[in-house]
């Protein structure tokens, strides 16, 4: 039997029999728990307990056993070498070497390289290394991925030049994204906790038939953290806390395994509270004043101020902090015939959320509004996933997912010199069915059949308030008197249906090359209904909305030798018109968003290559991904006329009337350059650069959402019980002819304004350097240290209001008992 690379194995001596083991990471030298022992025949199943021990009495001398942790470097091992009395069998951790990554692109693992499609992974060691404040901060280490913030209670992620509901979130097999995501930026990202998850799995581009609808521009796949089961009962407690001084976060994390041999559980509560956030003092762009905060508003919802207070310090951005929980419960039940289930609770929610970019804008010289925040973000979450493992002529493996989701959010304002307080509410319920399931076709050549159905239905409820505050000096005692607020979505309600059936196959073209083909058919129903017409008459109170469409993806990964893999993939992509975009009624500096009931779906044709060299036995690689995406029919906010009128009196103001509408070609090009390797047994590395650019060919403007040139550069150190490193994020330049003005998405107001030249400046061009240190005191607790930005510059990402931290000192603690 052929050995894995670089799994060492020390102690291999007295040719008899073993009683136990002890299994430790190559390089702590500290115990692994849950590493699960079989046979070749996987009949005799033991697992190491959390002190890294496992009794291999169960089995027969001449047994090949196998050494298999997800973390972990598969290790095969005859018994008769491994000592009677006791021995240590060393692992070596999976992300060092270059081996093949293991992704759920297909709703089941597959080698990496038996993959065309550009992916990306995000272990649960990656995110404690990065030690990140929120999942959109956890998004943004990872490489393609780019996150604007409108406050700082958000993060909207950015794949290709596409964001918000042109991309796809997903969360442990159920999809996120409901009928009310927006176009422009969306901050649900944020309502998982990192400490939570055990992985973040990224596809680029809409090559994925299992995902369909919504994922134009890509896919992002949280995995949260789930239990296993033991022949011995065990109790396993894991433990974060970290604090962080740009912002005065304090987060907590407290978890508990409980494993038994046919049940297990998964318990953890996450916390987390942010103060105001400071931002860089040193300014090497030469904007002198450009983010600082000189006034703010200090009203609350029972504080009355009719004026603006000064910032006694203009680089700390006031009314940007927040609190947010999250609380995950998975309950694991195993059966004999080879199936299990798993019933998952979700549950996040927020403190208020003020919106900062509101509660900075300004009109004829004066701060607008007093009040402008988000209610709290409410998630839940609960799913039944029943995996079954039939064998069966027509499946080998499959599974279903019954899931309900319910999300409330509102939005609430008030301007300055006024006692009207506006609010608006949201609930969306989900409820979803999934089936996924897979068939070795045949075996010997690696041939796979996939094929799988989704069910989707959203109902959503908008309702608003308008409130008369009753104000004695600078407290609100209470409200006058009501008025009416038009709700932001369809007051007589409204719901959206999606279902869908797809297709896979997957076939080994001899051992150089892979074949990857899917199709997905899928079908929309929305229904709207206005009652309320005090502020918008529309020609028709009710409307339906019915679509169909059929995408494809065919892929060709070819391998000529060990060293080198060659990717193309041709896929097609389909967003039907939610009801965000068809029914949204909503202000923003002085354009209101009306409805459209004409609107269709967009269409991307996407056409992506890739090259793949290793080098040093896979212990370093260099690779190159490029694409080409045609939008077709592609949804951009433009100018519309309603009821005869391109204007209309709104909150009191005249406004011009614009609504979602359909264009004709647009492109989108760009590409992504990663390099990684492992440069000496201690030292390794990682670079990566993006590129975006994507153009309309119809208007001949740019796109929104599209990016500057941003990559990465990092050298980590590991040895035995420290790992440290820096890094080096920088941004290039986004001139401002390079923006879209007409959408108001790319938010080039947030960039320096040239007073000599009356226009804007664009993106200045950034770079932060960055260093951290993680020392393990014991086998039970980890210290890590992160310094980000370290030279204190002061920018903004790409579209943020808000400018990014400055020096930040941060200090984690980690515990698993």
């Amino acid at each position: 039997m052929k050995f894995l690379n670089a799994v060492l194995i020390v102690l291999i001596g007295h040719f008899s029999y073993a009683q136990k083991c002890v299994i430790v990471d190559k390089d702590s030298e500290f115990p692994i728990s849950n590493v699960q022992i079989t046979n070749e025949a996987r009949t005799i199943s033991v697992v190491s307990d959390r002190n890294g021990i496992a009794d291999l009495s169960d089995f027969e001398e001449m047994e090949l056993l196998i050494f298999h942790h997800v973390s972990y470097v598969e290790l095969e091992l005859l018994k008769k070498h491994i000592r009677k009395d006791f021995t240590t069998v060393f692992l070596q951790y999976k992300s060092e070497l270059l081996k093949e990554v293991f992704l759920s692109s297909a709703m089941g693992d597959v080698e990496r390289n038996r993959i065309a499609e550009e992916v990306a992974v995000f272990s649960s060691k990656d995110i404690q290394r990065a030690v990140p404040q929120t999942s959109a901060d956890m998004l943004a280490e990872i490489p393609g991925v780019k996150v604007q913030k409108t406050q700082f209670g958000g993060g909207s992620p950015v794949l290709r030049g596409m964001e918000a509901n042109r991309i796809l979130l997903v969360v442990d097999g159920v999809r996120m994204n409901n009928a009310i995501y927006r176009k422009g930026h969306l901050q649900n990202s944020i309502t998982v906790s990192p400490s939570q998850l055990d992985k973040t799995e990224v596809i680029f581009g809409p090559s994925s038939v299992v995902y369909g609808s919504d994922a134009l521009g890509g896919v992002i796949h949280y995995y949260t953290r789930k239990p296993e089961v033991s022949e011995r009962n065990t109790v396993n407690l894991d433990f974060l806390g970290r604090y962080s001084t740009v912002n005065d976060e304090k987060t907590v994390n407290a978890s508990v395994e409980l494993q038994f041999e046919k049940i297990a559980s998964f318990t953890s509560i996450s916390h987390s509270s942010f103060g105001d956030l400071r931002m860089g003092e040193y300014r090497p762009h030469g904007f002198s004043n450009w983010g600082l905060q000189y006034e703010y508003s200090d009203n609350t919802k029972t504080f009355y101020n009719p004026e603006p207070v000064l910032n006694s310090n203009p680089n700390v951005q006031r009314n940007v902090g927040f609190e947010q929980t999250d609380i995950l419960q998975k309950l694991f039940l195993p059966f004999e015939n080879g199936s299990d289930l798993m019933f998952n609770l979700q549950f996040s929610t927020s403190s208020d959320i003020n919106r900062f970019d509101k509660l900075t804008e300004r009109k004829d010289g004066k701060l607008r509004f007093a009040e402008w925040y988000y209610g709290p973000q409410d998630r839940f979450l609960f799913s039944t996933q029943y995996h079954i493992s039939p064998n069966k002529k027509f499946m080998d493996i499959g599974g279903f997912t019954l899931a309900y989701q319910n999300i409330k959010e509102s939005r609430i304002s008030r301007k300055f010199d006024s006692f009207d307080r506006s609010s608006q509410f949201e609930r969306v319920q989900v409820f979803s069915l999934n089936g996924d399931f897979t068939k070795k076709m045949a075996p010997e050549i690696n041939r796979d059949f996939g094929y799988g159905f989704e069910v989707a239905y959203n109902d959503v409820r908008s309702t608003s308030r308008g409130d008369v505050l009753q104000v004695e000096g600078n407290e609100i005692i209470g409200v006058e008197e009501n008025f009416v607020v038009q709700t932001r979505y369809p007051d007589g309600g409204s719901s959206y249906l999606s279902s869908a059936v797809y297709a896979s196959y997957r076939q080994d073209l001899g051992k150089k090359s892979t074949l990857n083909t899917g199709l997905r058919v899928t079908n929309t129903i929305l229904n709207a209904k206005w009652v309320d017409t005090t502020y918008i008459k529309l020609p028709e109170s009710d409307i339906q909305s019915m679509n169909t469409a059929v995408t494809l993806t065919a892929g060709y990964a070819y391998k000529p030798n060990p060293n080198w893999q060659i990717n193309g993939v041709f896929s097609s992509g389909f967003r039907s018109p939610n009801i965000d975009d068809i029914g949204k009624v909503r202000e923003k500096r002085g354009d209101v968003t009306v409805p459209n009931a004409d609107l269709q779906p967009e269409f991307a044709y996407n056409f992506e290559a890739g090259l793949i060299k290793y080098f040093d036995e896979k212990k370093t690689f260099l690779g190159l991904t490029g694409y080409y995406t045609l939008l077709n029919n592609y949804i951009v906010r433009a100018p519309f006329v309603l009821n005869g009128s391109s204007q209309i009196i709104y909150d009191g103001e005249l406004s011009n009337v614009v609504a979602n509408v359909n264009k004709g070609n647009a492109y989108l090009i760009g590409g992504t350059l990663t390099f990684k390797g492992q440069l000496t047994n201690t030292w390794n590395t990682r670079t990566t650069i993006t590129y975006t650019e994507g153009n309309t060919y119809d208007t001949k403007e740019p796109l929104s959402s599209i990016p500057p040139l941003f990559g990465r550069v990092e050298f980590n150190y590991v040895r035995n019980r420290v790992e440290t490193g820096v890094n080096m994020v920088f941004n290039g330049i986004k001139k401002a002819e390079d923006y879209n003005l007409s959408e108001g998405i790319d938010n080039i107001e947030q960039t320096p304004f040239l007073i000599d030249q009356d226009t804007y400046y664009g993106s200045p061009p950034w770079y932060t350097l960055n260093y951290y240190m993680r020392f393990k005191t014991s086998k039970y607790v980890d210290l890590l240290i992160n310094v980000d930005n370290i030279m204190d510059h002061h920018y903004k990402e790409f579209a943020s209001a808000i400018s990014a931290p400055g020096r930040n000192f941060s200090f984690t603690v980690i515990g698993n008992f």
